[in-house]
């Protein structure tokens, strides 16, 4: 993991039944903390995932512009949408969780909508 992510890693914990699976719960607990920070979320939270935030729906709506036929049909067409996905959306979801998250810091974890 570390010739993937360098120096730093954050785990993002929010009980999903992926992230509890045994071999990412024994990662984390045998991660040195100078290399991966964990820290939990609540479950579902989207509102701090760039990815469910933002991007998701961009992929769903390029994926679904037309019937899907089948689960190698819809393999194939997340691989092409995901991997065709200009930079600059990414980095526009990016900016926009930085506030997303001051925002929630500032409501404490609560509501934050009405913040941004």
């Amino acid at each position: 993991m570390r010739d993937m992510s360098g120096e730093f890693f954050i785990f993002q914990q929010d009980s999903a039944p992926a992230r509890r699976a045994s071999d990412t719960v024994r990662l984390n607990e045998q991660a040195t903390p100078a290399f991966m920070l964990s820290f939990h979320r609540p479950p579902n939270s989207t509102d701090l995932n760039s990815v469910d935030y933002n991007i998701w729906d961009i992929v769903q709506q390029r994926v679904y512009q037309s019937r899907v036929h089948n689960i190698d049909e819809l393999n194939q067409r997340l691989l092409h949408v995901w991997h065709g996905i200009d930079q600059t959306i990414i980095d526009n979801a990016s900016d926009k969780l930085r506030g997303r998250h001051r925002a929630c810091v500032q409501a404490k974890g609560g509501h934050f909508e009405q913040l941004l």
